[in-house]
């Protein structure tokens, strides 16, 4: 693992779908809940849950989506790493692959969609595309 663990995160789920796993796990954390949960919402995958007792022990199982043998996520990049942060104001954000995917934004008002940050009008750093 890297310090990049939202990276790390996105690569699981990318591995997972590239080699049609049913679901995969990836280590807790309240931002990778509330992206898995996004993903969620916007049909990208199946269904999130969050498994273990104890704070150390927590994981986060994410069910992966196929139609017809395929995967609904076709790819997922990372935008802003550590070492390079990508920030967009609310009227800047642009749509991904003409408004069929998303980008997944971290704003003052919570982690959201591209979509519904331009609705409200506030802007953030991009952490990822998904389409």
């Amino acid at each position: 693992m890297s310090i990049d663990t939202i990276g790390d995160f996105l690569t699981i789920i990318r591995n997972g779908v590239a080699v049609s796993k049913p679901f995969v796990y990836a280590p807790y954390s309240k931002l990778k809940h509330q992206i898995a949960t996004l993903l969620q919402e916007e049909g990208f995958v199946r269904d999130v849950v969050v498994e273990g007792d104890t704070v150390a022990s927590r994981q986060i199982k994410i069910m992966l989506k196929y139609v017809d043998g395929e995967a609904v996520i076709h790819e997922i990049i990372r935008q802003s790493t550590p070492g390079l942060r990508v920030y967009r104001g609310g009227n800047t954000i642009r749509p991904v692959i003409g408004g069929l995917g998303i980008s997944v934004l971290t704003t003052s008002k919570g982690v959201m969609t591209n979509k519904k940050a331009k609705a409200l009008a506030v802007g953030g750093e991009i952490i990822c595309t998904v389409w």
